[in-house]
């Protein structure tokens, strides 16, 4: 049993590096969609992106990043006015009061800089793995596990990397099969798939460069 279960892993890795090869081959270069210049507007548009598009999100922070250039410029924000600000993210009482008490955090705990570890991102009100894993990988180049948003769960579905349904396993299925040195790519080339390529609702199957290394490929 201990055999066929190790047999299975390795199989795994084998598929994991050449799906890495192949999405590297297709799509070059990637990283985060959300616009930024440092690590706070990051942080503020990866909270914001929750349940809402990249595309909304960049439209909301244009003239949002414009008035608030610090944390303490967020962390004195009014929450009735930040609230309409943010409005069209959706979820917008909660986002506004999450990045408000983020920023207060920030400047009180951390000098006003964006803390550069996962045991201290996550302490941070509104903030999971996912956006953690974002911000470290983005921001600060560091490979700490694998962002799983909503492209990135249903692909480690489809391609089998994993039967789990709750992000913090199937990030754990994934750092597991994966190379530390290819968390950070994975994660953007599974979410630029899923957006151009293997979509929830009509999946391009004969176009997808991976349909030979996938289970569920309708060909």
């Amino acid at each position: 049993m201990k055999q066929d279960r190790a047999e299975s892993i390795q199989d795994q890795k084998k598929r994991a590096r050449q799906i890495v090869r192949l999405l590297r081959r297709e799509y070059g270069p990637t990283g985060t969609f959300l616009n930024h210049t440092n690590p706070l507007q990051l942080l503020v548009a990866t909270i914001l992106s929750a349940q809402c598009t990249d595309k909304k999100v960049n439209e909301v922070t244009r003239p949002l990043f414009k008035k608030y250039r610090s944390a303490e410029d967020f962390a004195r924000a009014d929450q009735s006015v930040f609230e309409q600000e943010v409005r069209q993210t959706g979820f917008y009482r909660n986002k506004a009061k999450n990045i408000r008490g983020t920023a207060q955090k920030i400047v009180t705990e951390y000098r006003g800089k964006v803390p550069d570890t996962m045991e201290e991102l996550l302490t941070l009100p509104g903030v999971a793995r996912k956006t953690a894993n974002i911000v470290l990988a983005t921001a600060y180049g560091k490979a700490a596990g694998i962002a799983v948003d909503t492209h990135v769960k249903r692909l480690s579905g489809r391609l089998g990397l994993s039967t789990e349904t709750n992000p913090d396993k199937i990030e754990r299925d994934l750092t597991g099969i994966f190379p530390q040195k290819d968390w950070i790519d994975i994660n953007f080339l599974l979410i630029n798939h899923g957006r151009r390529i293997c979509s929830a609702r009509k999946p391009l199957c004969t176009a997808c460069v991976l349909n030979s290394l996938c289970p569920s490929a309708d060909l």
